[in-house]
């Protein structure tokens, strides 16, 4: 598309009517999405905001959105590919994090299809240049969120390297509340993970290249835990890839998490086909102000971001996130609600 062709930042809806989602065609973030409880009520289990403007503005800790062309940290902004060295901005020193100053959460994605009826979806697309962010080559990305039942939301993303070959690592970064997004913290939250090992990072958030087991450690989810039970022991909590080795298969995807809230009952299944997850207990957040004037603290939220391994471009034992130009990059999720 023409420069002078661009499309605005909008919001647009799915709704089934169980379930009520919206989304925006910057970033292609989740603003909000609301699920019944255990009674039928439902409550709006993401953080966010109430109009575009303070996502516009920046005022987001990347709340709800795709981030891209490559999620996650890379060490020192660096990378060599094919005898080429490459470097990236440092947005987040001393790396470079989730795709640069203007990564694919801070652009306005074209919209391609925006369906209504019982199995709701809208399609997002964006041409990233070569070099944009300091990545080589042309890719294409499309990205389509869909409501499959009554309270299943799909995320499938695509991404094509049109003459390069580079790195492709897109993660959905929501933040989940599932007692409803303006209800404190989530330590009380409990989550397995379909995960024995970890891969530990430094002191910069950096994997160190090592695939560390969880057990007896306060890594281990493999059993369903309280996530408040063992966070004082790893710092600001927990910020780390789970390996996800040991789930179940369905529809070509592994269980990757389950998280459940004891006083709504609502519970989040999390499948997908991505090697790694970061689940993230919102540290960093504090005193955001998000919808009807809710104040985000720390742990006020969690993330379960899908995705291959952090600063996987350097570390030749994690799985490779190189795309070879005409391959397609293929990444999907889906989104379980139910109360149990």
């Amino acid at each position: 598309m023409a420069d002078h062709q661009q499309q605005q930042p909008e919001l647009f809806e799915l709704n089934n009517g169980t379930m009520q989602v919206k989304v925006t065609n910057y970033g292609c973030i989740i603003t909000s999405l609301s699920v019944p409880d255990k009674d039928g009520k439902l409550a709006d289990v993401v953080l966010g905001f109430d109009s575009l403007e303070p996502y516009l503005k920046g005022a987001a800790p990347y709340f709800g959105c795709i981030v891209g062309r490559v999620a996650n940290r890379i060490k020192d902004g660096k990378f060599t590919l094919n005898g080429t060295e490459y470097s990236l901005p440092i947005n987040k020193p001393p790396n470079s994090l989730h795709g640069g100053f203007k990564g694919f959460d801070k652009v306005v994605w074209e919209v391609v299809e925006h369906k209504k009826g019982e199995n709701p979806s809208i399609t997002f697309r964006y041409h990233s240049r070569d070099g944009e962010e300091g990545y080589p080559g042309d890719v294409s990305v499309t990205a389509m969120y869909t409501l499959t039942s009554k309270t299943t939301m799909r995320l499938d993303m695509e991404a094509v390297p049109k003459n390069k070959p580079t790195p492709i690592n897109l993660a959905q970064h929501t933040y989940w509340n599932l007692a409803g997004h303006n209800s404190g913290n989530i330590l009380d939250h409990s989550i397995q993970i379909w995960a024995m090992h970890v891969t530990p990072v430094d002191q910069n958030t950096v994997p160190t290249g090592e695939i560390m087991p969880v057990k007896g450690t306060p890594f281990d989810f493999t059993t369903e835990k309280k996530i408040g039970s063992s966070i004082h022991e790893v710092g600001l909590g927990y910020d780390h890839n789970y390996v996800l080795d040991c789930g179940d298969e369905k529809l070509g995807l592994k269980h990757a998490a389950k998280m459940k809230d004891p006083s709504s009952s609502r519970v989040l299944n999390l499948w997908t086909n991505a090697p790694g997850m970061q689940f993230y207990t919102a540290n960093y957040v504090n005193g955001v102000f998000g919808k009807g004037g809710a104040e985000y603290g720390k742990h006020s939220a969690l993330c379960l971001e899908t995705q291959g391994f952090p600063n996987a471009i350097n570390q030749p034992n994690f799985p490779s996130v190189v795309v070879q130009p005409g391959e397609k990059y293929k990444h999907s999720m889906l989104y379980e609600f139910s109360v149990e």
